[in-house]
């Protein structure tokens, strides 16, 4: 009866605790049979026992640091979900300093893309090695974003200010962290937006464009978790790009759109212009069109710099524009255009009748990253197969593109940031 009784947890606990750690040292001795003893009369102090090996987290907060500042970034995600004290850490700025103290940032590519299943896709390709490699991960959405569609985020706008990803969507925003890969949601724009222009300026994000109700350009503000109208916009554009540099926030290309529709002739005139707002004073100025009639269909900022890329039909061109007088500047204190080396698209992949989309990101202030797709307008037969997640590499230094590797299927309609991680 006792051996039917016997409990199989607790004879695995019983025979753990009789086996010592190392069963190499173990030696069968026969069981001494304990025999009562009588006290002696003078007590002496015993020491004691040794202690045993304590766990991680019994650890100060400099050690752990340390060591979780050497944890590889695709080992960081499940480690907030071990305990408030490691997701404290983990989301410090004493984390960071000590991660970059120890060279483990790289700068990368984040690709973010939301799916209908209510989960998080993310491709990350990083670029400090000789070979790029991409590291594929998926995350559940937070519990208040759940009932949002793929569609909401469809044509998100990615913005990175500093560790946190904002992913811009139409009525609803998700933060990202870039690092652990923590999601959560944050205030959706005051008004509804698609194919909008979004960057950052400093602590802030701004977006504009992208809806025919209005031309009011928001701020949002990280620590309120709030958006503000804070200007508006000379002209309502669609399908425009954003990008921030030298506190200004740009606003590219696109087509011009009014509560009646869109017109020809503003279309035409917006495909190649550009609107900057320098966020101190409030103030609007319009830099020259881009020269050659192009359309801008990308744009980033890195340092003081405007990078935007145009498409003239079948091919592409790209160009700098440097917000100050000076060197290329155009005498009247917002500087020129200057063309760089036209990014190298395979033969034959870009033909009439093709919309061409490229999300632009700077890497650092090294290096912008362009990830180039093509698919045939519907109702027209451009006689060559859709260009999907195709990534091409800027180094400023040397004025040359490479080519890295695709990202994966399905990241067609995603959002890019350029992070460090």
């Amino acid at each position: 009866m006792a051996a039917d009784s016997c409990h199989s947890r607790s004879l695995s606990w019983l025979v753990k605790s009789c086996i010592p750690a190392d069963p190499a040292r173990h030696i069968a001795v026969p069981v001494p049979v304990p025999v009562p003893v009588p006290a002696p009369a003078i007590c002496t102090t015993q020491p004691p026992p040794p202690p045993s090996s304590a766990p991680i987290y019994a650890l100060p907060d400099d050690l752990l640091l340390e060591c979780l500042a050497r944890v590889p970034r695709s080992s960081l995600p499940p480690l907030p979900a071990v305990c408030r004290r490691f997701a404290a850490l983990l989301s410090s700025n004493a984390f960071l300093h000590l991660r970059r103290a120890h060279a483990q940032f790289q700068p990368s590519l984040l690709a973010v893309s939301v799916s209908d299943h209510g989960t998080v896709a993310q491709t990350l390709l990083q670029f400090n090695t000789s070979t790029p490699t991409a590291d594929v991960a998926a995350l559940p959405l937070p519990q208040t974003l759940l009932h949002c569609s793929s569609a909401a985020f469809a044509h998100a706008r990615a913005v990175v200010l500093g560790r946190e990803v904002f992913l811009i969507g139409r009525g609803a925003t998700l933060c990202v962290d870039a690092l652990t890969g923590a999601t959560r949601a944050c205030a959706p724009t005051l008004f509804p937006r698609k194919k909008f222009a979004a960057a950052a300026v400093g602590d802030r994000i701004y977006v504009a464009g992208g809806s025919a109700r209005t031309a009011a350009v928001e701020e949002y503000v990280p620590e309120a978790d709030a958006w503000r109208v804070v200007a508006e916009a000379p002209r309502r554009r669609y399908g425009c790009a954003g990008a921030g540099a030298g506190g200004v926030f740009y606003v590219a290309g696109g087509v011009a759109v009014s509560g009646e529709g869109a017109r020809t002739l503003e279309a035409h005139v917006c495909a190649g212009s550009v609107d900057a707002l320098h966020v101190a004073s409030g103030s609007w100025a319009r830099p020259r069109a881009l020269p050659g009639g192009g359309c801008v269909v990308g744009a980033c900022g890195v340092g003081e710099h405007l990078y935007v890329v145009a498409s003239h039909a079948v091919e592409l061109s790209f160009w700098r524009w440097c917000g100050g007088a000076g060197r290329g500047g155009d005498g009247r204190g917002w500087g020129g255009w200057v063309v760089l080396e036209a990014p190298p698209m395979p033969r034959g992949s870009v033909w009439l009748g093709m919309a061409v989309r490229v999300a632009m990101a700077g890497l650092g202030t090294e290096r912008v990253a362009a990830v180039v797709s093509a698919a045939a307008v519907r109702g027209h037969n451009s006689g060559a197969g859709a260009l999907e997640g195709l990534v091409l590499v800027y180094e400023i230094a040397s004025g040359k593109w490479s080519r890295a590797p695709d990202l994966p299927p399905g990241f067609r309609r995603a959002a890019y940031a350029g992070v460090e991680c």
